[in-house]
């Protein structure tokens, strides 16, 4: 369609979940109250790490890392779905929307690329213990954080440099409750094959890629957990491990799902629960997947509530 003599759209409205209202009610509690156990949980694991040294370890540094990604992805998303719930123009400017966009893909991409490093100091743990140490240093875990960051922003750069030039001129309702791609170039009045084809390569490269190196990494974990003649090593090593396999298993389902599998039409309704599995319910399990299932942290979380519950804010609690 050519989109030439036509009003340019300034705002998209975001059409969210359409249910009766004592539905939308239930749908707000629920939402706030899990964003809010992810906005704490997150937050005190990002906190433990930073006010302990017995937590200033490799995989606690990453871990850290992808607690904040996930306090930053739900806080781009759940408010404005809350406060469009009950909102009557549930609207966002165009500005706004490929903001929102392009910050939601560049710290998500980052998160799966950061599980894959996270695989990947799981493999030198336990294929190289005596290396460890001189393999994960302090300059290494930051190459690899700042890795994550730049493979993420390269691989959304072509999807969002095909898409903002894009002529948006009516309809402007996003049939969403934030600005996903799919549903945004549904309503560009131009052809978008090009855009839709870059879009799918990236998140194909993305979620394909990183969950190759993740795998590689844990193929190799199981060749040398098997290996060991103790039962009760065999124990430790996989449990230092199911923390991470339980996490990758949630985000890459629910990724490849909506993101990867072809896209038909009537699945729409399909996708924004997966996404409310990405964006909400996966951030507030991952406190209690990393916590629940680790003795040292939950040692440290009693010490802190207990010790320093009024000086979280400070440098360094006691330890």
């Amino acid at each position: 369609m050519d989109g030439s003599n036509l009003t340019r759209v300034t705002e998209f409205i975001l059409l969210g979940f359409q249910n009766e209202k004592p539905v939308n009610i239930l749908l707000f509690s629920v939402f706030l109250l899990m964003y809010l156990t992810s906005l704490v949980g997150n937050t005190l694991i990002i906190l433990l790490v930073c006010c302990d040294r017995r937590l200033h370890s490799p995989m606690y540094f990453f871990l850290a890392n992808l607690s904040f990604l996930e306090v930053a992805i739900t806080s781009m998303v759940v408010p404005e779905m809350l406060a469009n719930t009950f909102s009557l123009t549930k609207a966002i400017s165009f500005v706004g929307c490929l903001t929102q966009s392009f910050f939601y893909f560049l710290l998500r991409s980052t998160e799966f690329f950061l599980l894959a490093v996270m695989s990947f100091d799981r493999y030198v743990a336990i294929c190289n213990p005596l290396r460890y140490a001189l393999i994960m240093n302090r300059q290494t875990c930051a190459a690899l954080l700042l890795g994550s960051y730049v493979s993420a922003f390269l691989s959304i750069l072509a999807p969002s440099v095909l898409t903002a030039p894009l002529p948006f001129c009516g309809p402007n309702v996003v049939n969403h409750f934030f600005c996903d791609s799919a549903p945004v170039l549904k309503l560009v009045c131009a052809d978008t094959s090009l855009a839709e084809l870059a879009d799918s390569a990236s998140s194909a490269v993305l979620l394909l890629g990183s969950l190759l190196l993740t795998g590689v990494s844990y193929t190799c974990i199981i060749i040398t957990v098997l290996q060991m003649p103790s039962a009760q090593g065999r124990r430790k090593a996989f449990s230092t491990c199911a923390s991470h396999i339980t996490v990758v298993t949630l985000y890459y389902g629910s990724s490849i799902f909506i993101y990867v599998s072809p896209r038909k039409g009537g699945v729409m309704d399909m996708n924004k629960f997966a996404t409310v599995l990405n964006t909400i319910v996966t951030p507030m399990l991952n406190p209690f997947i990393y916590s629940l299932r680790n003795e040292k942290v939950k040692g440290l979380l009693r010490d802190a509530l207990v010790k320093c519950p009024s000086r979280l804010g400070t440098t360094m609690c006691p330890r």
